[in-house]
């Protein structure tokens, strides 16, 4: 097989699938329990064809029905802990952010890039609460606005970072949000220079962290830690010359110990 990424409509591309894997992905921490007409209009799908992938997953033993109401099983965690226990640098990783939120009382996490979107696959947390929504291990958030994402955005080639300017949405969550694709690139190149990235205030209120890339020892790219704090309790300086080299000390740390 080569690295040639199937479209819909090629002759190998399963799309029974594709689709019962988006009707899983519907559900999330706004959505926990959907109707079969909830699930059809959030897939897109007609209702005929959303119940029988319900059914099915129900079948399998992913999906349980309460009623009218459908909600996943915890046999979905089974799909996450595949993908947690084939890599062998998870274990690693956490216990250098246990060791960050220990020595500095902030939640540190590793994420990677997966579509436009960073997904949260290590995280160390602290006691206080930072967002409105709870951010644990599957948490998705806009690349675009998380250090984490930029730093991320930051390791593409140019042509795949060219392709993801130009179909994100920037949407404007705080006042200091980045809404001009021009201006983002620009923060995009700055972080590809200096190698590490500061979100301030962009994506909530009160919201402030610093990200540096993570890399193996064989140079691979592991995906991007991060440091994340609240502007009220951490100034800007503060960050800048304690918390980031310490971020960056953890990700030498990853890289000396990992093959």
């Amino acid at each position: 097989m080569d690295d040639q990424v199937l479209r819909p409509g090629d002759r190998d591309y399963v799309g029974a699938l594709a689709s019962g894997l988006e009707v899983l992905q519907a559900f999330d921490a706004e959505h926990p329990r959907m109707t079969l007409s909830e699930v059809a209009t959030r897939t897109d799908m007609d209702r005929a064809k959303a119940r029988r992938f319900l059914l099915t997953l129900h079948a399998l033993g992913f999906v349980k029905r309460n009623g009218r109401q459908f909600e996943l099983t915890p046999r979905v965690l089974q799909l996450g802990y595949a993908y947690q226990s084939s890599n062998q640098y998870r274990a690693v990783i956490q216990q250098y952010l246990e060791d960050v939120t220990a020595e500095l009382g902030e939640s540190s996490s590793l994420a990677v890039l997966d579509g436009d979107d960073v997904v949260y696959v290590v995280r160390s947390s602290a006691r206080h609460r930072l967002m409105a929504i709870t951010l644990s291990v599957g948490t998705r958030l806009p690349a675009a606005y998380t250090s984490m994402g930029r730093v991320l955005l930051a390791q593409l080639p140019e042509a795949e970072l060219e392709a993801f300017l130009l179909r994100v949405k920037l949407e404007p969550y705080t006042a200091s949000s980045i809404t001009n694709a021009n201006a983002l690139k620009k923060d995009i190149a700055k972080v590809r220079e200096q190698g590490y990235s500061i979100v301030d205030q962009e994506l909530d209120s009160g919201l402030r962290s610093a990200a540096v890339p993570v890399f193996a020892g064989n140079g691979e790219l592991l995906g991007a830690i991060n440091i994340s704090t609240n502007a009220a309790r951490v100034d800007m300086e503060t960050l800048m010359s304690v918390y980031l080299p310490r971020l960056q000390q953890a990700a030498e740390a990853v890289r000396r110990t990992t093959r």
